[in-house]
C-alpha cells in the first residue's frame, strides 16, 4: 500500500511541476532519482547486481546510465533517423508535395462539416508518412485551415480537427509501434497490419464522425451564446499556402520507407531483412539522387542534406532525452512497488481480471501522456509492464499492447502541453485549454472505440 501512495504522490508532483511549465525531462529525472532512493531504503536495488558499482549512491546514477546505453543504439537511433528523414523531406519540399496532392480534392467539397470530417481522415493518412505531429499540424494549418474557415467552420473547430490528425501512432515508422511490436515478438509490419489495422480503421471512422457532430454542436452553441460570426476567408489558394512544395512526383518520397518496409517483410518478401534505419538510409539516398537530378544544383542539394543531421540532433534534445528521463521515472515507480501492487490486484480478480488490467494500464498511459505531453515518453516508460501484465491475466501481449499503444497518441491530443496543441492554438489565437475543450470529447469517443474494437478483433 505504501508503494501505491508513493506512486500517486509522485504522479501528482510531476503533474504539478509540468503544468507550472518546468522543463519536463529534468523534473522526471529528479523525481525518478528520488523514487530510486526511496526504493533503496525499502531494500530494492536500483540496478541489477551485474552492473552495480557496489555503492548505492553511484548505483542510482548507474540506473540512468544503463537506460541511456540501452536506448541510444536502438530506440534513439530509430527516432533520430525518422526525424532526420522528416526534416529533409520538409527541406526539399517533398512533405508539402504530399500534402498538396492530398489536399487538392478537398477543395471540391462544399459541405463544411463533411469537409471537416474528411480533413481528419486525409490528415491521418498523411501522418503515416509525416511522423511529426507538430510538423503535420503546421502544414495543414497553412493549407486546409483557411479552406475550412472560408466554408463556414469556426476557427476553433478547424483547429481541433487539425490538432487531432496525428492522434493515432500508426505504421512501421512509428517509434511507439516499433516498441510495441518488439514487446509482442512480432515484426513491425505484421503488428501494423494484423494488430493496429482493424482497430485503427474503426477508430478513424469514429473520430471523423465524432468531429462532424461534436464540432457542429459546439459551433451552434457558441454562435447562439456569443451572437458572433467567425472570421471567414474569401478565397483559399492552396498553391500559395504550400509555396515551396516540390514537383508532384516528390510526393512519393515520404512514402519510400513505408513502401520498402512492407515489401521486404514476411508478409511480402521475407528473404531480405530490412531494418527501419536501413530503409530510411536507402530512402534518403534515393531522395538525394532524385533531388540532384531535378534541381541540377549539386552544391545546393548537398547543403540541404544538412537538414538530416540537424533533425537528428533536434529530436535528441526534444524527444529522446524526454523518453530516457521518463523511463527513469517509471523505473523508480516500479522499484517502490506501487505499479506492481496494482497489477497484482487486477490479476487476482477472477473473471474481471482482463478488463481491470486493461483499465489499469490505460489509466497509467493516459495520465502519463497528459502530464508529459508526449505519447512517446509515456509509452516507452511504461510499455515494459505490458508482457508481465498480459501474462498475469492469461492474454496475448498483443491484445493489451494495441489499445494501450494507441491510447498514448489519443491522450496526447488531450494534453494542453503537447507540442501540436500549443502550435495549432498559437496560430489560431486560442489558448491550449480552449483547444482541448474541443478535442477531448472526440478523443474520449476514440478511446472507447479503440478499446472496444481491440477486444473484438484481437
Amino acid at each position: 500500500m505504501f508503494g501505491v501512495i508513493v506512486t500517486l504522490l509522485a504522479i501528482a508532483l510531476i503533474a504539478y511541476f509540468v503544468l507550472k511549465n518546468y522543463y519536463p525531462p529534468i523534473i522526471l529525472l529528479i523525481v525518478g532519482l528520488v523514487l530510486l532512493l526511496i526504493a533503496g531504503f525499502l531494500g530494492n536495488d536500483p540496478v541489477p547486481a551485474k552492473s552495480s558499482t557496489h555503492f548505492f549512491g553511484f548505483d542510482i546514477a548507474q540506473a540512468f546510465t544503463n537506460l541511456i546505453k540501452g536506448r541510444l543504439p536502438g530506440l534513439g537511433l530509430n527516432i533520430m533517423a525518422i526525424a532526420g528523414f522528416a526534416v529533409y523531406m520538409d527541406k526539399i519540399g517533398a512533405s508539402k508535395a504530399l500534402v498538396k496532392l492530398c489536399v487538392k480534392p478537398l477543395q471540391a467539397i462544399k459541405s463544411p462539416y463533411v469537409l471537416l470530417a474528411l480533413t481528419y481522415v486525409v490528415g491521418q493518412f498523411i501522418a503515416l508518412f509525416v511522423n511529426s505531429a507538430v510538423g503535420l499540424g503546421l502544414l495543414l494549418m497553412a493549407s486546409v485551415y483557411p479552406l475550412l474557415v472560408a466554408l463556414g467552420v469556426s476557427r476553433t473547430s478547424a483547429a481541433a480537427v487539425i490538432a487531432t490528425t496525428c492522434c493515432l501512432d500508426l505504421g512501421p515508422s512509428s517509434s511507439n509501434a516499433m516498441r510495441a511490436a518488439d514487446l509482442c515478438g512480432m515484426d513491425v509490419v505484421s503488428y501494423f497490419i494484423h494488430g493496429q489495422g482493424p482497430v485503427a480503421l474503426c477508430t478513424i471512422a469514429s473520430v471523423a464522425i465524432g468531429h462532424f457532430f461534436i464540432q457542429k454542436w459546439f459551433d451552434k452553441r457558441d454562435a447562439a451564446k456569443d451572437n458572433q460570426v467567425d472570421q471567414k476567408y474569401d478565397e483559399v489558394d492552396v498553391d500559395k499556402a504550400l509555396e515551396g512544395a516540390g514537383p508532384v512526383y516528390y510526393a512519393i518520397l515520404p512514402m519510400l520507407p513505408l513502401f520498402l518496409l512492407i515489401v521486404f517483410s514476411p508478409l511480402v518478401y521475407g528473404a531480405i531483412k530490412l531494418s527501419l534505419v536501413t530503409a530510411i538510409i536507402v530512402s534518403l539516398i534515393i531522395s538525394l539522387v532524385i533531388d540532384i537530378l531535378t534541381r541540377r544544383d549539386f552544391k545546393l542539394c548537398c547543403k540541404d542534406s544538412q537538414a538530416i543531421f540537424e533533425g537528428m540532433g533536434k529530436v535528441f534534445t526534444s524527444t529522446v532525452s524526454l523518453i530516457v528521463c521518463a523511463e527513469l521515472f517509471a523505473l523508480g515507480l516500479n522499484k517502490v512497488g506501487g505499479i506492481s501492487t496494482m497489477i497484482q490486484a487486477a490479476a487476482s480478480m477472477q473473471g474481471a481480471g482482463v478488463f481491470v488490467m486493461l483499465f489499469v494500464m490505460l489509466c497509467i498511459m493516459i495520465i502519463a501522456t497528459i502530464v508529459t505531453g508526449s505519447g512517446n515518453a509515456a509509452f516507452f516508460a511504461f510499455s515494459p509492464l505490458l508482457p508481465e501484465a498480459a501474462a498475469s491475466v492469461g492474454i496475448p501481449t498483443l491484445a493489451l499492447a494495441v489499445p494501450v499503444q494507441l491510447s498514448a497518441g489519443i491522450a496526447r491530443t488531450m494534453s494542453p502541453i503537447a507540442g501540436v496543441i500549443i502550435a495549432v492554438a498559437g496560430i489560431t489565437g486560442l489558448t491550449p485549454i480552449d483547444l482541448i475543450r474541443r478535442t477531448i470529447p472526440v478523443m474520449i469517443i476514440a478511446m472507447i472505440v479503440s478499446v472496444s474494437s481491440s477486444l473484438i478483433f484481437i
